[in-house]
């Protein structure tokens, strides 16, 4: 194989494994999702436990959605605009007190970006009620 074949292929390999880490892994996703699952439930049977149901995450405003009693903090950033975007909830995931001072969510967050990509694209899955 020629250097240039061999550069070609890993160009190609490097374009390849970025798009896939854009969209995430559903599948890693939910695996990682398993620490969440001590306080979060997903799925169609889901309810609220310690913390939220995380179905139909994605677009929704944050500490607004029935049945589960949120902190004032989570209510104030709602109110105040924040909305469950892609963006949004990898910083949060990232580190919850820092994007939401005085959430009563103890969690310390999820340190890899890949990870926290993965769960993302996990929970865009999650559409049950």
């Amino acid at each position: 194989m020629t250097k240039i074949m061999k550069t070609a292929m890993l160009g190609a390999a490097l374009v390849w494994s970025a798009n896939a880490y854009a969209a995430g892994d559903a599948t890693h996703g939910e695996a990682v999702f398993k620490q969440c699952k001590i306080c979060h439930a997903v799925g169609a049977t889901a309810k609220p436990g310690v913390g939220p149901v995380q179905n139909n995450l994605i677009g929704a405003t944050a500490g607004a959605r029935p049945g589960y009693t949120y902190s004032p903090a989570m209510k104030e950033a709602g109110e105040k605009g924040l909305v469950w975007t892609e963006e949004n909830l990898d910083k949060y995931l990232e580190n919850p007190k820092a994007i939401v001072p005085g959430t009563k969510m103890v969690f310390p967050g999820v340190k890899k970006p890949e990870d926290r990509a993965d769960v993302i694209a996990y929970l865009k899955t999650q559409t049950g009620q």
